[in-house]
């Protein structure tokens, strides 16, 4: 598997630690039906598989994450969330930096 591919997937233990710490509920409305396999920061933008990108959404929120015209609005709902459970959060790292001797 390619470096980057591998840095970008979500594994099963993130999977779970994301789930934990969101409750298993999505961040956005509430629903029991989230699935913690968001990132805050897409695939497409090199955004890392790590807990702090990763958010747990439904459905629906998710949907309208990727697709939906309030991306803006709530892109920065999830960025309060983020910086609110990792108080030295840090946008920047949640990038694969292919020049990075830290990431997988």
């Amino acid at each position: 598997m390619h470096k980057r591919t591998k840095a970008l997937a979500i594994s099963k233990a993130v999977k779970d630690a994301v789930y934990a710490r969101d409750c298993g509920c999505c961040v956005l409305c509430g629903s029991p039906r989230g699935l913690p396999v968001c990132h805050y920061i897409s695939r497409a933008q090199s955004g890392l598989g790590i807990e702090e990108n990763i958010v747990t959404l439904c459905p629906n929120c998710h949907r309208e994450y990727d697709q939906g015209y309030h991306r803006q609005e709530i892109r920065e709902e999830l960025r309060e969330y983020l910086k609110k459970q990792y108080p030295d959060w840090d946008e920047s790292k949640l990038i694969y930096n292919k020049w990075s001797d830290s990431q997988c």
